[in-house]
């Protein structure tokens, strides 16, 4: 495998990881659209793990490939996971692309999926207080990090499954440079795990910014960080790769987040 395990036999992680949110979809638009317009369902004709990625969010993944593709070789990515999802495997696809790495192919990750909303998937906040609004009140005392849609996961469910995630990384990929294309709370639920954070942590980084399309959040293997060295985070919703291209950032909730009760 490519990277500089051979150097650390005590080292069991990647020596990086990249987790970007995918590209802009067509369900953030149709969500907008929704939201703006005050209807309580958001206009999506196919299953959300089917909806693709807009012409500008095809824009951003190439912006972020050619930025991947840029890079010395030697700090190239080796390895890529993604979410089955359509928004996402698309992002992974054009980034390979574009990046002229084609010898990457997508691993796909279900664990990687996003966070399931159960019987509240496709509502607009205005639809959820209307239809459902002892979910709403159900939520109030359970907060953002437990509340668990009925169907649905909570953070807390995500976390779980992610933990096994990287266990994986720490098996199969030690001393590579890893991306992982995926979305907003999974995003956040591995910041969760890869630096100990508390729930109010991680709620505090939750509210004081949007996880954007195509950003990417950064860890780098530092052995003097804990008994054996442990991943250090680097960059943190970092979109510099679009801007520099005059791609317009964008940060949209998912169609389907914005459905949850505030």
């Amino acid at each position: 495998m490519a990277g500089s395990s051979g150097e650390n036999p005590r080292q069991k992680w990647p020596d990086v990881v990249w987790i970007l949110r995918h590209a802009e979809s067509a369900g953030n638009l149709a969500r907008d659209l929704a939201e703006s317009a005050g209807e309580y369902r958001i206009a999506i004709d196919s299953r959300d793990v089917d909806v693709p990625l807009s012409p500008l969010g095809e824009r951003q993944a190439d912006a972020v490939g050619r930025w991947f593709g840029a890079l010395p070789a030697d700090e190239r990515p080796t390895a890529l996971l993604s979410s089955p999802y359509i928004r996402a495997l698309e992002t992974s696809r054009r980034l390979i692309e574009s990046s002229g790495r084609t010898e990457l192919s997508a691993v796909l990750d279900e664990r990687l999926r996003e966070r399931e909303f159960g019987i509240l998937d496709g509502f607009t906040r205005t639809g959820i207080e209307a239809r459902f609004p002892e979910e709403a009140l159900r939520r109030g005392p359970l907060g953002k990090f437990y509340y668990r849609p009925p169907a649905g996961e909570s953070w807390c469910d995500v976390i779980l499954r992610l933990r096994s995630v990287i266990d994986t990384l720490t098996r199969e990929y030690r001393g590579e440079r890893v991306i992982v294309v995926a979305h907003t709370v999974v995003v956040l639920c591995f910041r969760y795990l890869l630096e100990r954070l508390t729930e109010e942590r991680l709620l505090e980084i939750d509210r004081s910014q949007e996880v954007a399309n195509c950003s990417i959040t950064s860890y780098a293997f530092d052995p003097s960080a804990g008994r054996n060295g442990r991943l250090v985070l680097k960059l943190f919703n970092f979109v510099n790769q679009m801007e520099r291209e005059g791609t317009p950032v964008t940060a949209e909730p998912d169609a389907k987040m914005r459905a949850e009760p505030t």
